[in-house]
């Protein structure tokens, strides 16, 4: 990803870029997994969650399997348990939350008509790659992790 040419500019005057929608979507499931965590957490006992269907129908691990969990032991800081019920999770998830938090920042502070903050701009050829890449690493992880 690279950032627009454009410096940093005070008080930016004139349209505001929209946002990628996607952008929206991807930050729309962050913190809906990370509110689904809060209340597994919560929930005490009865650790109400979402429980996945591929698991329960033939018992073997999605790539995805234990991200809720994941989650609420990252917010009880517990690093250690977090990695072990989803490290490929627990690695990208980062990554991609401050790509997007980033992309929601620039766009709120020029909004609001505070600040423009450059941009990410993907190259299309390399997101697309990069998505693929991806799709093969949680496909291997899935089958990896139902191997044992």
């Amino acid at each position: 990803m690279t950032l627009t040419q454009q410096g940093v500019v005070l008080r930016p005057q004139g349209p505001v870029e929209p946002l990628d929608r996607r952008v929206l979507g991807v930050a729309a499931v962050g913190v809906g997994g990370f509110a689904l965590a809060a209340i597994y957490q919560l929930s005490g006992s009865l650790q109400l969650g979402v429980p996945c269907l591929l698991h329960a129908t033939t018992g073997l691990n999605c790539p995805f399997c234990g991200a809720t969990r994941m989650a609420a032991a990252l917010l009880r800081g517990d690093l250690d348990a977090a990695w072990h019920f989803n490290p490929v999770v627990l690695v990208f998830g980062p990554l991609i939350g401050v790509a997007v938090g980033y992309q929601l920042l620039a766009w709120a502070l020029e909004r609001v008509r505070l600040v423009k903050l450059p941009r990410l701009r993907p190259n299309p050829r390399a997101l697309d790659w990069s998505i693929k890449a991806l799709a093969v690493l949680l496909v291997v992880y899935g089958v990896a992790r139902n191997l044992n």
